[in-house]
C-alpha cells in the first residue's frame, strides 16, 4: 500500500464542533465503566486494581458505528489521535498507550490511518503515591464519517483491591494485548535504514516472514504529528524487502541526528513495531 507523507492536522469542521461535545462517563461495577454513547459510536474503560508493583492494567474500548472510523496514534492527513489523560489529583500516571495494527483508509483524496471496526487500546498506568481507590481520567477521540465528531468522556472508575476482576474483564485485556504488533524477530526485522543525502527519502531493508505476496504496509512516525508511508522503488527478493519511504516537509531546522523514529511493518497476518535510531 502506498501513501503520503503528511502532518497531522485538525479539520476545520472538527475543530468547530470541539467545544460543544463533551460526554461524562459514569462508573459501573468494580473494573468496567458504563458505555458512553456518541452519534458516531461509544467507548468505555476497563481497569484492574494496582498490582504489588503499583502497575494498573487498563484499556479503552472504542466501538465506532457502522460506516464510522476512529484513529491510530498518527492519523494521517486528518483527524487527531486518541488522548487519555489521568487527572492530576488521581495519584497515577499514564506510562503507555498501545495500539493494535491500523489500516489505511482513503476517503476521496484524504489518506487516513485508523480503525473502521471496534478496537481496544491497552493502557498502562503506574501509581505515583498512595494506592488510589479509583481511576480518574479523561478520554478524547475522534469519530468520522461525512463529518468528524469529537468525543470526550470523563471516567471515575472504582479500584477495589479486595474485588477480583471477572473472567470477561481479564479475557478482554489479554485479547487486546495479543492483538498488538510484536517486537522484531530473526525472520521479521529492520535490517538497515538510511536517509538520502537530500533527506527526502528513507531507504529501508527488511527481513520479512513471507517470501511472496503483496508489498507490506509500512508506517514511519517521525516528529510528533508526522507519519510517512509513501513507498517507491520497492523490491521483494525472497525474504528480503527493500523500499524507499518518501519523507515530506519536516519542522523547520529539524535535525535528525540523535533522534529515534517509530516504524510499524505489517506483512500478511504479522506485524512488528520498533524504533529507527539515527546517529
Amino acid at each position: 500500500m502506498t501513501g503520503l507523507a503528511t502532518l497531522t492536522r485538525l479539520p476545520a469542521i472538527f475543530a468547530g464542533a470541539f467545544a460543544a461535545l463533551v460526554c461524562i462517563g459514569s462508573a459501573g461495577h468494580a473494573a468496567t465503566s458504563d458505555w458512553v454513547d456518541n452519534d458516531g459510536g461509544r467507548m468505555r474503560l476497563v481497569a484492574l486494581p494496582p498490582d504489588a508493583e503499583g502497575r494498573i492494567r487498563a484499556a479503552l474500548q472504542i466501538e465506532p458505528q457502522p460506516g464510522w472510523i476512529t484513529y491510530w496514534r498518527e492519523p494521517g492527513q486528518s483527524g487527531i489521535p486518541p488522548q487519555v489523560t489521568a487527572k492530576q489529583e488521581s495519584g497515577v500516571t499514564l506510562e503507555k498507550t498501545s495500539y493494535p495494527v491500523p489500516k489505511q483508509i482513503v476517503v476521496g483524496n484524504i489518506h487516513e490511518i485508523g480503525y473502521d471496526a471496534p478496537v481496544t487500546l491497552p493502557l498502562d498506568f503506574r501509581v505515583t503515591g498512595k494506592p488510589p481507590t479509583k481511576l480518574e481520567l479523561t478520554a478524547f477521540i475522534g469519530l468520522c464519517k461525512e463529518i468528524c465528531i469529537p468525543f470526550q468522556a470523563d471516567y471515575s472508575l472504582p479500584l477495589s483491591a479486595g474485588e477480583k476482576p471477572t473472567a470477561h474483564e481479564l479475557a478482554l485485556l489479554d485479547a487486546a494485548k495479543a492483538l498488538l504488533p510484536q517486537g522484531p524477530s530473526s525472520d521479521f526485522a529492520v535490517q538497515s535504514h538510511s536517509f538520502s543525502a537530500d533527506a527526502k527519502n528513507l531507504s529501508l531493508r527488511l527481513a520479512l516472514p513471507e517470501t511472496a505476496g503483496n508489498a507490506p504496509d509500512i508506517y514511519v512516525t517521525g516528529p510528533a504529528g508526522y507519519v510517512f508511508f509513501q513507498q517507491a522503488n520497492a523490491k521483494r527478493e525472497g525474504g528480503v524487502y527493500s523500499t524507499d519511504i518518501a519523507i515530506g516537509k519536516l519542522p523547520k531546522n529539524y535535525d535528525i541526528k540523535g533522534k529515534s523514529w517509530g516504524i510499524l511493518v505489517v506483512d500478511g497476518d504479522r506485524a512488528i513495531e520498533t524504533t529507527l535510531a539515527f546517529e
